[in-house]
């Protein structure tokens, strides 16, 4: 019988903690450094411990992290079973939690292994993107990254003002208009009339200059998540999508690079489950089954795009409208519920337009997909 070799492996940035094993012999400890040469010794060293077991079967197991799928991509060329797992899938008690150290949890993930390959227990894997996925989504993220430095820098402008009790101008408008934006630089920081101190005009005017730079970079993004929009490999896809009431060119792009490939989802369950978009389960022996509050796993880069779609889609599609309101008249002090409803719905179109080719899409399907999402 082929021999397994297994390693449990506890990832950090300067040092990897290995508890390597084959089969249910008592494992041995090993520090390795997280450098190139640390890496490729440790990969040569289990080829030849792979070789002399006979041509044994090695797999290799951590946890994902800040980390990125280098170590997989080189473990992987070397012909190594790899396996990346969510460490919001471990199962860890209450003294696991308070007592954790490098050393358990390599263990933890060794004996994860040895349950898999023993056993034929399901390991708790994450989905690994190619690398074309993963430059993608640098870019798209950065972009999202973007606005929140932007809302960032228009909340401290804001507070600053509050904190000098300086009202805005009525002729200015509502909202960061033009008129807004001219008021704050021509009368608060430019004029010599200005209310604010000549530290609080130096503040201010800081602050104006980071959001002009920043509105500036957010251009610059703008283009480029177009450009990658209208590549062959997402083309076809944000087409279908953007043809969705409230559905954008970044909230297609972002779904369609966070969630990777559409197909590894079976149906529109597991798609609302790795989407966090499920109602938490309790059930216990003969008690009623009772559902809470969303799970929130998954990304939470496409469940604030999907919010930002839905109240689009509430405020411009009648349809959309129409069931939000219907689930609200059940209970108006919930309408949580009913945003979630209607982000579900919108997550579930897109993935199924995301699948199809452009104008292929049939009537008959689109209405079976809004009866029944």
């Amino acid at each position: 019988m082929r021999k397994t070799i297994m390693i449990g492996c506890d990832l950090h940035d300067k040092t990897m903690l290995l508890k390597i094993a084959e089969g249910c012999e008592a494992p041995e400890t090993r520090s390795v450094k997280n450098t190139t040469a640390g890496r490729t010794k440790m990969i040569e060293g289990l080829g030849q411990r792979a070789a002399a077991a006979g041509g044994a079967r090695v797999l290799f197991a951590y946890e994902a992290s800040g980390q990125g799928f280098g170590l997989y991509d080189e473990l992987t060329a070397a012909g190594i079973e790899c396996h990346v797992l969510a460490p919001t899938r471990i199962a860890r008690s209450q003294r696991q939690a308070s007592q954790k150290t490098d050393e358990k949890d390599a263990q933890q993930l060794l004996e994860l292994l040895r349950a898999h390959v023993l056993a034929g227990n399901e390991l708790p894997s994450v989905w690994v993107p190619d690398p074309t996925t993963r430059d993608d989504r640098e870019l798209v993220r950065m972009r999202l990254e973007l606005a929140e430095k932007m809302t960032m820098v228009k909340s401290q402008i804001q507070s600053l003002l509050k904190r000098n009790h300086i009202r805005r101008d009525a002729g200015s408008g509502k909202g960061w208009t033009r008129l807004f934006r001219s008021w704050l630089k021509c009368t608060l920081v430019e004029s010599p009339s200005s209310p604010l101190g000549p530290a609080a005009r130096l503040a201010l005017a800081s602050l104006v200059r980071q959001l002009d730079f920043l509105e500036e970079e957010q251009a610059r993004l703008d283009e480029g998540v177009n450009a990658l929009a209208s590549t062959p490999r997402y083309a076809a896809a944000v087409e279908e999508m953007t043809s969705l009431c409230g559905v954008g060119v970044l909230t297609a792009i972002v779904f369609l690079t966070e969630l990777g490939d559409l197909s590894r989802f079976a149906n529109r369950r597991q798609l609302a489950a790795y989407l966090g978009l499920a109602p938490r389960s309790f059930e216990s022996g003969n008690a009623t089954v009772r559902k809470g509050h969303i799970t929130h796993q998954g990304s939470s880069r496409v469940r604030k795009m999907l919010c930002q779609a839905t109240w689009a889609r509430v405020r411009w599609d009648r349809q959309e409208q129409q069931a939000y309101e219907r689930i609200v008249a059940r209970n108006p002090k919930k309408k949580k519920i009913a945003v979630v409803a209607s982000m579900r719905r919108l997550a579930i179109r897109m993935w199924h337009r995301g699948q199809a080719p452009p104008g292929t899409l049939s009537r008959g399907r689109v209405l079976a997909m809004a009866a029944h999402p």
